[in-house]
């Protein structure tokens, strides 16, 4: 697997210091974000992106994918066809950003029937949630293969797709080599077992976040620093190599830390060496 890291996990850095940071610290990518503002968002010209772009040409590290934290405040399966619409703007964007930049995926959240972390978001019922994120997705599918880019669907606390065979059958029912799973390991640890989802979703995963979980912390401080969480490793770097997954794995480490960040950075590139080289 090649080890890359997202740019959630840096601390108050520009995008090109964060890359640099990776670079150093033995990375060979990073997952960038779109964003309503700043240097990778919804306003920057092409010309500040190719200036990314470039650096990470320069420094030999790999933009291969971008994600987005926009859905949890627009969702592709709200009540409010507005903010329907807007999601899916987000997402065409999205694709638009990773083309420019060179990546090959984007990482999409297909909307939501609940998030108890998002204050006042309305619950939606499965069922109508579930025909709104499949509309939504196959209306994204012509313009991610028109422009090669693959999109990945997380498994997320989102109370949708919960378990591996809704997300095997969702991904099926759109029927495009361009639409797959971008699987989150320490995501599924509340509730499933991340082995049984990379088995079951096979080749049907395009991407891999890494991220370790504390089951007895619970909620969101239940997340933790690789290899102090649940995640049996050995047992889920062999059920990817059963699967003949050999991707990118990218490392979320969500929040980043207030003192000695850049620490976090070193030590997490250490975590996943162990993880991947030692499997």
């Amino acid at each position: 697997m090649k080890k890359a890291i997202s740019i959630w996990s840096f601390s108050n850095k520009s995008v090109i210091k964060a890359m640099d940071l990776a670079k150093k610290a033995g990375f060979d990518g990073i997952e960038l974000a779109l964003n309503e503002t700043g240097e990778t968002s919804l306003d920057s010209s092409e010309q500040e992106l190719l200036v990314i772009k470039n650096h990470a040409k320069a420094i030999d590290l790999k933009i291969h994918s971008v994600a987005t934290g926009l859905y949890w405040t627009y969702s592709m399966t709200s009540n409010d066809k507005n903010e329907r619409d807007k999601a899916i703007a987000i997402a065409k964007a999205q694709i638009t950003l990773a083309k420019t930049l060179g990546a090959d995926s984007v990482l999409i959240v297909p909307g939501a029937v609940g998030v108890d972390f998002v204050d006042g978001r309305e619950p939606i019922q499965y069922d109508i949630a579930y025909k709104r994120a499949l509309t939504a997705i196959k209306e994204l599918t012509p313009i991610a293969e028109l422009f090669k880019v693959n999109i990945g669907i997380e498994n997320v606390w989102n109370k949708f797709l919960t378990s591996p065979l809704e997300m095997r059958n969702f991904i099926d029912e759109i029927d495009s080599p361009y639409v797959g799973a971008y699987f989150d390991v320490g995501n599924v640890l509340i509730n499933g077992y991340p082995e049984h989802w990379i088995n079951i979703l096979g080749k049907r995963i395009v991407k891999v976040h890494f991220k370790d979980y504390l089951r007895s912390a619970g909620g969101l401080s239940g997340f933790v620093d690789l290899l102090a969480g649940d995640v049996n490793w050995p047992t889920v770097m062999k059920a990817f190599n059963d699967i003949g997954y050999d991707g990118w794995a990218t490392a979320e480490m969500l929040p980043p830390y207030t003192h000695h960040a850049d620490q976090l950075i070193y030590n997490t590139y250490g975590s996943m060496s162990s993880i991947i080289d030692n499997k």
